[in-house]
């Protein structure tokens, strides 16, 4: 008996040994990525880039003033019922300005992020791709630190760490066509070149390149550092809203395009102390109602200048709300593809183009805003890439259903859901559970479900078996998807 044990425990050392070996490799070759990687960008696409970008140019001093100015507003985890203009009954943040917005304009009550976090979220915004498709599917963190290796490189190979600077962004395609473009807030885009603001389209940027619970949090001027790290987040609103007043007073006559990028109302949150205790939804509600006063002063500003009529002004929101706010009396908060983690706020107005009072119920998403530009202004696509979005100009301007016959909802590379205009389907795959005494949740494996968003906008009852034919047709378009993805992650239509 002795004898066994002696040869069980020597083969259990043995085993040991190896496992101990193997995990020794491993992070070794971890290491190795982290010191070698270097994002690189494809020369071919560059070029295909740069001759789209050149047939888009205008000859100088050919700039149509009667083109729309473009105000797009964007705030950083922001709720479906943190505005009035969404909220359910017992709201208790007060926006005016933002409510007036809407209603003098058009409210769509089913548009979505195209993710459920910020950096992947905000590029599909600017490229009308989904985040895969743009090559960010997720999170960055500064300066190529740890997490950002981890998430970025370790355990996604095929990740960036920055945008590739082969994307097109609703920028620099404005820029283009002879508009004057500027960033006011927070980019999350990458913070070394060539993907920074000033890289990437726009002729003007003061903001932050990441969140504001990121350190170090400094903001910027153009490339410069502005105010040091760690800069003082309770005079961050105002300072937003002033220079955005200043970008749209220094127009000179020229179209512009302001992109105004929130960091609030993500955690942490800072309001300036007079104004401190002014709501009755405590410290979140006090920075909504500050951003809101800075809506209200540029709105004024663009009505002083007489640019208010003809400024497409377009409000939304990265993703859905972290641990505080109200996502509507729908399932779910940032981080996952519930309702509550991508359906967003959008608000348009644009009193020269948009007939006002009314709100739409036809589904859209984040990718769409580049493809309506390009609709509005009359510009081509690019031939050498796909494009997940499609104009909702109809939508807006007269009520059109929807251009879309699916929307596809993805975190970080991978395929959750897929809904056409009344079905949501979600494919088989875990649901995080955990209890608040437990300091990490796990993914609790479910089958695939479907929800009737029509009746059942919180996606409490799986339907299913109710609806065989639309359940088989949106697991068809699921799988379809899936290998579309796998066979062309990028996207790309044609050779540079």
């Amino acid at each position: 008996m002795a004898a066994v044990l002696q040869f069980l425990w020597q083969r259990l050392a043995s085993l040991l040994g190896w496992l101990l070996t193997l995990c020794a490799l491993l992070a070794a070759l971890a290491l190795y990525r982290v010191v070698s990687f270097e994002q690189t960008d494809d020369a071919q696409r560059m070029d295909s880039k740069a001759q789209y970008l050149a047939s888009l140019a205008r000859p100088t001093g050919s700039a149509d003033t009667a083109r729309p100015n473009i105000v797009f507003i964007l705030f950083d985890d922001l709720g479906y019922g943190d505005i009035g203009a969404g909220a359910v009954p017992g709201n208790l943040i007060s926006t005016p300005n933002i409510d007036k917005l809407a209603a003098d304009g058009v409210t769509l009550s089913d548009f979505h992020s195209a993710a459920p976090v910020c950096s992947p979220a905000r590029a599909s915004y600017l490229t009308g791709r989904l985040p895969a498709r743009a090559g960010l599917p997720n999170v960055l963190f500064p300066g190529g630190g740890f997490k950002n290796l981890l998430f970025s490189v370790i355990l996604n190979p095929d990740n960036n760490v920055r945008l590739p600077a082969e994307e097109i962004t609703l920028a620099e395609i404005l820029s283009a066509v002879g508009y004057r473009t500027g960033l006011v807030g927070k980019w999350h885009l990458g913070d070394s070149s060539p993907s920074l603001p000033n890289d990437m389209g726009f002729d003007q940027f003061f903001g932050a390149l990441y969140s504001n619970d990121q350190k170090p949090f400094a903001f910027y001027r153009n490339r410069d550092v502005a105010v040091p790290a760690p800069a003082d987040q309770r005079l961050m609103s105002e300072r937003y809203a002033e220079e955005a007043i200043k970008f749209v007073q220094n127009t000179a006559g020229e179209p512009f395009f302001l992109y105004f990028a929130h960091n609030f109302p993500h955690d942490p949150l800072f309001v300036r102390q007079s104004l401190s205790g002014r709501s009755d939804a405590g410290l979140f509600g006090d920075v909504m109602e500050e951003v809101d006063d800075g809506i209200g002063k540029l709105v004024s500003a663009l009505e002083s200048e007489g640019l208010l009529d003809n400024t497409l002004i377009i409000i939304s929101s990265d993703n859905g709300p972290w641990y505080l706010g109200d996502p509507g009396n729908q399932r779910g908060r940032k981080g996952n593809t519930f309702e509550g983690g991508m359906r967003v706020p959008f608000i348009a107005h644009w009193p020269a183009g948009i007939a006002g009072g009314r709100t739409e119920t036809a589904m859209a998403m984040g990718t769409d805003l580049l493809p309506t530009v390009l609709d509005l202004l009359a510009l081509p696509a690019p031939a050498d890439r796909l494009l997940d979005g499609k104009s909702i100009l109809g939508v807006m301007a007269q009520g059109d259903p929807t251009p879309h016959d699916y929307l596809y909802y993805m975190d970080g590379q991978q395929l959750f859901a897929v809904r056409d205009q009344r079905f949501k389907y979600r494919a088989a795959a875990g649901v995080h559970y955990g209890t608040d005494q437990m300091p990490i949740a796990f993914g609790v494996p479910q089958k695939e479900w479907l929800f009737d968003l029509a009746g059942d906008p919180r996606e409490s009852y799986d339907t299913s078996d109710r609806h065989p034919e639309t359940l088989a047709r949106l697991r068809q378009q699921f799988e379809a998807k899936q290998r579309e993805l796998s066979a062309n992650l990028r996207g790309w239509s044609t050779s540079p």
